[in-house]
């Protein structure tokens, strides 16, 4: 997990909040994925990768910030 110090924490979280945001019309994609996810009409594998795309960052987000704040 070395290579997650190394990322600048305020790039991680310029790149976590514009690939949650992207694109910003019509709809987020994460926001248009996530309620795919929930009505369970999410199974076009092309789907699944953009929801795991645009979820990426903000994952890698949350476990930076759980080793700064350890």
């Amino acid at each position: 997990m070395a290579w997650i110090d190394r990322i600048p924490l305020g790039l991680l979280i310029a790149i976590a909040i514009w690939m949650a945001l992207a694109p910003f019309t019509p709809e987020p994609h994460l926001w248009e994925k996530l309620k795919m996810l929930k009505s369970g009409t999410l199974t076009r594998p092309l789907d699944i990768f953009d929801l795991f795309f645009h979820s990426l960052p903000l994952v890698l987000l949350a476990i930076k910030l759980m080793r700064v704040k350890s």
